[in-house]
């Protein structure tokens, strides 16, 4: 079953971290953050993340559950996350940025870490509801 390592970007900016930093996650297991800022998730075949985030709990954000905002967007950084129809993020942002929708992504790979609640990103705010 694949597993998800998640950090919220929120606790980012909390830190004072980019979201472009290579020791990003190591610095988070140092940190001390709570589980909703920062775990792994299971995630079960064909299960989507925001689903998982859901099943354990966890208010992760969304909107239109379809890929049609960038309410529960992330930022993928390592792995693969494969999405369903999405209609709202740019070649650009999928594959320079490394944005994944989580309502439509699930893991294709078995660990994959990403940075979740990434619809705070300038870039995105012009999708969020």
């Amino acid at each position: 079953m694949p597993t998800v390592e998640y950090l919220n970007y929120e606790a980012l900016d909390d830190q004072g971290w980019s979201v472009d930093d290579d020791d990003l996650f190591e610095k988070a297991a140092d940190a001390g953050l709570d589980e909703e800022d920062y775990g792994t998730l299971e995630v079960a075949e064909g299960e989507y993340i925001l689903e998982a985030a859901e099943a354990q709990g966890y208010d992760w954000p969304f909107s239109c559950r379809a890929g049609a905002c960038a309410n529960c967007a992330s930022v993928l950084k390592e792995g693969e996350i494969e999405m369903d129809m999405q209609q709202i993020l740019s070649d650009e942002e999928v594959e320079e940025r490394q944005v994944r929708l989580t309502c439509i992504g699930h893991p294709a790979a078995e660990e994959v870490r990403i940075v979740y609640n990434a619809k705070h990103l300038d870039y995105l705010q012009d999708r969020v509801i």
